[in-house]
């Protein structure tokens, strides 16, 4: 039997990509945002193709409705700069 590969959307393009291949920003239980390079974190994800629909995302508020809360400024620049920082390494 064949393992299934597991499929997320891009919040901003909409392209379908493997879970793997995405950029996951993360809604902890206790109200934090977070970037999540393991993908397994525990609470509400929202998943980014690339860094462009990231900067997208955040000019446009589509992370906030994603993750159903408001995503300050302060959170917005420290995402932006752990995946970029992650991203090119």
């Amino acid at each position: 039997m064949e393992k299934r590969t597991k499929q997320r959307t891009c919040i901003e393009c909409r392209k379908a990509c493997q879970k793997g291949e995405l950029i996951r920003i993360v809604r902890t239980p206790d109200g934090q945002v977070e970037y999540d390079p393991s993908g397994k974190a525990n609470g509400r994800g929202a998943y980014l193709c690339s860094l462009a629909c990231l900067e997208k995302a955040l000019q446009t508020h589509k992370l906030d409705k994603a993750l159903r809360m408001k995503v300050n400024e302060e959170d917005n620049e420290r995402i932006a700069q752990e995946v970029m920082s992650a991203v090119l390494d």
